[in-house]
Order: C-alpha cells, then sequence, then structure tokens
C-alpha cells in the first residue's frame, strides 16, 4: 500500500480527475459518504443531535459538510460548526455548503466569543467530526483555531473524536508533532495512507484509522514511479505460507552460514542459526571461534558447527581467511549471516572486512559486522552482489557519521539516500522498521511492539532474513526482505501475547515462529 504526501496526494486527485475523468466533486462526494459510513459502524446507533461535525474552509471542511448530509439523509441530524466565513469558501466545498444549508442549518464561528457560545449546549455530545483542516497543515496551530483546539477536551468532555484524514495540529508529511492537536479515536482517510498515520509519534493521535477508496484507480497509484514509499500488508507476504511440494529435501530450502560468535558471545550466534531453521531453511551452520564452539553446539542439535582460529580474546582471528579454512566451511552455502557475537577486537573486525568482499553469495550483515565497516562503508563491495544491512540506529549513526536524533527524524530519507548510493539493501530497525532498496523503493513495516526491544531480537531478524534468501534465491530480494522484517514482527506479537511484553525474550520470538506461519497460513486461504 502506497503512503503518500500531502503534495502526493493533491497530485493523485488531480490526476484521478484529468485521466479518470472522475470529477473533483465527486470525489469529495465519496470522501464525506465514507466518513458517515464509518461514524455508523464504528459508533452506532448514533443519536441525533449528539453528533458534532466541525467544518474548516478547504476541502477537509467540504468532507465534513458532505458527511453531515449523508448522516442527514439517514434520519441522523448531526449539528455543524463552520469555523470560518461562508465567503471564503471556494470550489467544491462551498458547492457542499450550500447543498447541506438546504437541509441543516449551520452555525457560522469565527471567533472565540461566538465559539464559546455556540458550545455552551453541546456538552453533551457523544461524537465529534474532526474536519477543520485535514492535510493541509505544515505549521504549528496559531490564533483561533489553536484555541479551539486546545478547548476541545474541556467542551466535549464526553465525545469521541474522528478525523477527516488527518487530526487537526498534525502534519500529514512527518510523524512528527509540530504543536497542540486533536487526539482522535478513530480517522478516516483517502486513497492512501498519509505518513502521519504511519509514523510515530503522529500515528499514536489517530486510533484506528481506515483507508476508504474514493475513485483513484489503483493503477494510477501503482504505475507512478515517483511514489515510492509503501506499507506492507499481510497480502504482501502471504507467499510465505504457501505449501511445499511433495518431492523435496532439505537441500531445496537451502543451507545458510552464520559466521558470529565468540567467547561470552556464543548465544547471538546461536539464536540466528535457530531462527534460520524455524524460518524453514534446509540447513544451518555457525562458524565461530574456536573456544566458542561447544557453547554455541550446545544451544541446539539441529545446527552444525564450524571451529575458526581465534585471537587471545576469543574471537575469530584473520588467521581464519588463510589456507583457504573460511573458503572450506563457505562453500556450498546460499547465503552468509556475518556479525551476531562476532566481537570488536581490530583484528576481527579487519576478518570481517575481508571476508565480506570474498564471496559473491547474499550476505546479511548485522551487529559486528556492521560495527566492522564503521568509518569505511565505502570499502564494502556491492557491484553484482545482494548485500542487505540490519542495522538498529545508533549501529547506522556509525556508519554515516549522522546523529541519532537526524535519523529518527528523517528515517525514510537517510534510508534511502544510504541505499541508492552504496547500493545495498537497508533495514532500518526500530518502531515502524524501514526496508529500503537500491532502487530507491522503502517499504515501513506494520508488526511488532515494544517488548521486542530486548537483547537478541536483531539476531533473530538475521536468522530469519538469511533463511529467506536462502530458501527463495529467485524471489526479489526487496520482496524477501520485506517478508522477513513482517515475520519477524509478527512472531514478536504473538510473543507478546503469550508472554506479555516485559517478560518477553528474543528466544520467545523464535518459538512464536510457527505460530506466525500458521496465521500467515490462514491468510492465504
Amino acid at each position: 500500500m502506497k503512503v503518500l504526501t500531502a503534495t502526493e496526494m493533491a497530485r493523485i486527485d488531480r490526476l484521478t480527475t484529468e485521466q479518470a475523468g472522475i470529477p473533483s466533486l465527486e470525489l469529495m462526494e465519496n470522501a464525506g459518504r465514507a466518513v458517515a459510513q464509518f461514524l455508523v459502524e464504528q459508533f452506532g446507533p448514533l443519536e441525533p443531535r449528539k453528533i458534532v461535525v466541525l467544518c474548516g474552509k478547504g476541502n477537509n471542511g467540504g468532507d465534513g459538510m458532505v458527511a453531515a448530509r449523508h448522516l442527514f439523509q439517514q434520519q441522523i441530524i448531526p449539528q455543524v460548526l463552520l469555523l470560518t466565513d461562508p465567503a471564503s469558501l471556494k470550489g467544491d466545498a462551498a458547492v457542499n455548503y450550500r447543498r447541506l444549508a438546504e437541509l441543516v442549518p449551520i452555525r457560522v464561528v469565527q471567533d472565540l466569543a461566538s465559539w464559546s457560545e455556540a458550545t455552551v449546549t453541546l456538552g453533551h455530545s457523544t461524537l465529534l467530526v474532526d474536519a477543520l483542516l485535514g492535510t493541509g497543515l505544515n505549521k504549528p496551530l496559531e490564533g483561533f483555531l489553536l484555541e479551539v483546539v486546545r478547548s476541545l477536551p474541556r467542551v466535549f468532555p464526553r465525545a469521541h473524536i474522528v478525523a477527516v484524514d488527518v487530526p487537526s495540529g498534525l502534519s500529514a508529511d512527518t510523524g512528527e508533532i509540530i504543536g497542540e492537536h486533536v487526539c482522535a479515536a478513530g480517522c478516516v482517510t483517502f486513497t492512501a495512507p498519509k505518513r502521519a498515520h504511519v509514523f510515530p509519534p503522529a500515528c499514536e493521535q489517530m486510533g484506528k484509522w481506515i483507508v476508504q477508496p474514493i475513485g483513484t484507480p489503483p493503477e494510477l497509484l501503482d504505475s507512478d514511479g515517483s511514489l515510492f514509499l509503501n506499507l506492507t500488508e499481510r497480502r504482501d507476504v502471504v507467499w510465505l505460507a504457501e505449501r511445499r511440494r511433495r518431492d523435496t529435501h532439505k537441500g531445496t530450502y537451502g543451507h545458510a552460514l552464520i559466521v558470529g560468535g565468540s567467547v561470552g558471545k556464543s548465544g547471538a550466534a546461536a539464536m540466528c542459526a535457530r531462527a534460520a531453521l524455524r524460518s524453514g531453511v534446509g540447513l544451518a551452520t555457525v562458524a565461530t571461534s574456536k573456544s566458542a564452539l561447544p557453547m554455541v553446539a550446545s544451544y541446539s542439535m539441529e545446527v552444525m558447527t564450524e571451529p575458526l582460529p581465534e585471537t587471545e580474546a576469543g574471537t575469530v582471528s584473520l588467521h581464519a581467511l588463510e589456507h583457504g579454512w573460511l573458503d572450506r566451511v563457505a562453500e556450498g552455502k546460499d547465503v552468509l549471516a556475518v556479525g551476531p557475537g562476532l566481537g570488536l577486537q581490530p583484528e576481527t573486525a579487519d576478518f570481517i572486512r575481508q571476508a565480506v568482499n570474498r564471496y559473491s553469495v547474499p550476505i546479511v550483515l548485522d551487529a559486528d559486522g556492521l560495527n566492522a565497516f564503521a568509518g569505511c562503508i565505502e570499502t564494502l563491495v556491492t557491484a553484482d552482489r545482494v548485500r542487505v544491512l540490519t542495522p538498529h540506529p545508533g549501529e547506522f549513526a556509525r556508519l554515516t557519521g549522522l546523529k541519532v536524533s537526524e535519523i529518527l527524524r528523517r528515517r525514510v530519507e537517510v534510508a534511502r539516500e544510504f541505499t541508492q548510493r552504496h547500493g545495498v539493501y537497508l533495514v532500518l530497525k526500530g518502531y515502524r522498521t524501514v526496508i529500503a532498496a537500491p532502487d530507491g523503493q522503502v517499504w515501513v513495516n506494520p508488526t511488532g511492539n515494544p517488548g521486542m526491544a530486548t537483547g537478541g531480537s536483531g539476531d533473530v531478524l538475521t536468522g530469519i532474513l538469511a533463511s529467506l534468501l536462502a530458501q527463495y534465491p529467485k524471489r526479489p530480494v526487496t520482496s524477501v526482505m520485506v517478508a522477513g522484517v513482517y515475520l519477524h514482527g509478527l512472531a514478536g506479537d504473538e510473543a507478546a501475547r503469550e508472554k506479555g511484553e516485559v517478560s518477553l525474550m528474543a528466544g520467545d520470538i523464535i518459538e512464536c515462529l510457527p505460530a506466525a506461519f500458521r496465521e500467515l497460513e490462514g491468510s492465504h486461504l
């Protein structure tokens, strides 16, 4: 599902009229009808005279007036307040003002005095429709509208608030909160979600939001190459639930090699390998430092192990590249996962850089595999190779030299710029993980919960991604990455339901992968 900015949405609406021949007045009619339908379905049966519709002067206000008219036609008479001079209304909004005024009294409110007077008798209202601003705001509220928004909890203490498009006071184009705003219990947006619906903290002010079609042909969105931001939906990943053919064997599903682990950090590599197996890979081998191998092997009988020469600190040594040692281990493997638990020893970092550039098979880089390229990411060889980087914001800051605060504020932009510049696939982890591809397409993942903010969760994700890359070498890499991140979050959500967010551990995510696959199977039927 595409995620749009306000400017992109305005352009799509214009193209819908120009290319599909659907008048803008019809689009507004469809939008308002969708709002009225949402109100009835989510909050019905509705009590007449206890619904208040607040309308501004733009198209958002026009949507609200259409919604009020459709409510009236269902014998649900709303009270409509227009917070602007009717003479300032233009185009479709002006048309719908005239249509509504023939049916329902519209109270014009243009200052605080008239606002206070109008709302004296409205404290009993149970439903409030916010059709003041929609997607048109790009700076903090001020003046009269600021005071109106500020007063809503006091004036309407019992009312559920439903926003048309975006709650007033929020910018549609970012996940930031730019000032005082409406906190909605529900939100109806049109054609596609806006960035504020997807990214925190703004998305947390939406309540339950839905996207309603209003006439834009889906192909108009799909064919527009300039629309690069996508929200993952269940339908994008249900291919993971396709049944396996009967005539297969373990070799059919690939062999993943995890290069990771060291003395004191053996669990990271072991969890990565176990997650890979739980995600369906046919074989998983961990290549680790000689001293760490017994611990890695003890975690799971299904995981194979290979010892590598080590430093005095018990980390993998550069000598692992001598005499074809690692070459022998890597031979025949379909994918490498490099980094979990490898450690930060300078010699080990040198080993990582040389090993990653040595092989042409797909490689997932995580944890210390990423840290090895901090300050020298330009040395990563990516031409004609699949390289998947999975940093959290701190690791990404070390790779790019950017501040964590800037990364968090501009996650989509910095991820997209990085992948296009370096030719890699990027999984920028966090709440609403961002997946970016070298072709400029970016995906946002909706699954997952705060309980997954625990040690080892990233190692589990690395194992899942390596597993899927090994199993599906012919699928587009972006599709595999999107599915892997979604599956990881879905398993985390299953684990949170079972264990609770506070008690959730990374191993719980692995053990809930079967339940996540079963949930996808149910969607696939």
